[in-house]
């Protein structure tokens, strides 16, 4: 495991124990100022501002570089696609802006156009998103949902050979911040013979962390496990948003449909492969029993430091609550580190056959749960379909989402032992149905 930095920054909420966005973080987002220049660009998370990446460069605090060069562009692919050494030596050189004592750090606190509030910005998505898939890598989801619907078989034979996944839709994720229409599809109720149509009444979330390619690889070739980490720029929080209703009686023989690609959520900052290293930890060890995974699936590095020490939460705000001014309520906090696929054996198992991943592409790991009751990271398992409501502090209950619900999802890297660094958050609100 790399070691953490405690270097302090000059932008002082960077220093806070608290913050997402510490100096050892630097996530890449795209932004637009709210007043001046209202054309996106790259910026730079930091304490509670971003750091403007082409102001920077405009009064030579950051050399013109090849990544500095694309940071003016309206989204990240252009400084995902570069060699990953140019990216390492272009976010040493952000450091050195935001190390409190340095000498370009002195030059730039002298600029007043270098940091922007973030509440003087909006935040757009980061990426330009070719591709989607989204994996089932939690066996504590995995059995949970199973145990559901197939109490006497929770997992599928397959479930502990062969990463699970389905391809998403790329032209539906949203940003977070972007009001989510309820869906509508066909359903059939337990008591009626035939599917009826109209807005789904089992809208659901789901609690994910998700990657961003990087580099890609050519069509008809293979990204070894050991290669995996290498094609990967960063990582988002993910929320898959879900009409349970419509996927039940949709998902048979070939899966999620409708019920899925209506709308994802994604955060709007991307936290680098970098800035991850230092939260490497072993992957989840496998109960004993348990099918040791295919080779292409297994090398003694990812066993060793393939897992991420991460924690996921889910909080809830009703409409009710926040006229009543009162705060979110946290709803799940589930360990990233219990899943049973890494992150780079999604990558590996993703291209095996010679699929070509492409710069930007989104991959994300399925809904992250873990073993306890309160580290179910969806209603469906956090209700049991519905059967155990939750009781908000407004006395209001919830099967599944209502109109007026904002969903929000925030994520650490770190246990708390040491420093940590976040992603942000990913919120969405639920609007009714079309009419």
């Amino acid at each position: 495991m790399a070691s953490f930095s405690e270097t302090r920054s000059w932008v002082e909420t960077a220093n806070q124990p608290e913050t997402d966005f510490p100096l050892a973080n630097l996530p890449y987002g795209v932004f637009s100022r709210r007043s001046g220049d209202p054309r996106p660009r790259v910026g730079v998370a930091i304490g509670d501002s971003i750091l403007d990446v082409t102001a920077a460069v405009n009064n030579e605090c950051v050399s013109l570089s090849p990544a500095a060069a694309v940071c003016d562009r309206q989204t990240l692919n252009a400084l995902m696609e570069l060699d990953r050494a140019e990216r390492i030596q272009f976010r040493s050189a952000l450091t050195e802006v935001l190390r409190d004592g340095s000498d370009l750090a002195r030059k730039a606190m002298s600029c007043d156009d270098i940091l922007v509030p973030m509440r003087d910005a909006n935040l757009h998505l980061p990426v330009a998103i070719g591709d989607y898939t989204d994996f089932y890598a939690s066996i504590h989801h995995a059995t949970n949902v199973g145990s559901m619907f197939r109490p006497e078989q929770p997992l599928l034979p397959n479930y502990k050979y062969v990463p699970i996944g389905y391809h998403g839709r790329a032209s539906s994720i949203v940003v977070s911040g972007t009001p989510i229409r309820r869906p509508a599809g066909q359903t059939r109720p337990a008591d009626a013979e035939t599917p009826k149509y109209g807005p789904t009444r089992m809208l659901d979330y789901e609690s994910e962390l998700g990657l961003f390619v990087g580099s890609g690889n050519e069509l008809g070739s293979a990204v070894p496990l050991s290669d995996a980490e290498g094609h990967v720029f960063g990582y988002c929080l993910v929320n898959d948003w879900s009409a349970r209703d419509i996927q039940a009686w949709e998902y048979q023989p070939l899966g999620p449909f409708l019920a899925k690609n209506f709308a994802t959520t994604v955060s709007p900052w991307v936290v680098t492969a970098e800035a991850v290293e230092p939260y490497r930890v072993r992957a989840f060890e496998r109960p004993a029993g348990d099918p040791r995974p295919l080779d292409y699936l297994m090398t003694e590095e990812n066993e060793r430091s393939g897992g991420i020490d991460a924690t996921l939460e889910v909080y809830i705000c009703s409409k009710k609550m926040r006229d009543d001014g009162v705060s979110p309520v946290l709803l799940s906090k589930a360990p990233f580190a219990l899943m049973y696929w890494t992150m780079a054996q999604l990558v590996a198992h993703h291209t095996s056959n010679g699929c070509n991943l492409k710069t930007g592409d989104l991959i994300a790991s399925g809904t992250v749960s873990g073993p306890a009751p309160d580290q179910l990271g969806c209603l469906l398992e956090l209700t049991k379909r519905g059967a155990n409501p939750v009781t908000l502090p407004t006395g209001e209950s919830r099967k599944f989402l209502e109109d007026g619900d904002e969903v929000i999802m925030r994520g650490r890297l770190g246990s708390g032992t040491g420093p940590t660094i976040g992603f942000g958050e990913c919120r969405g609100v639920i609007l009714p149905a079309s009419s």
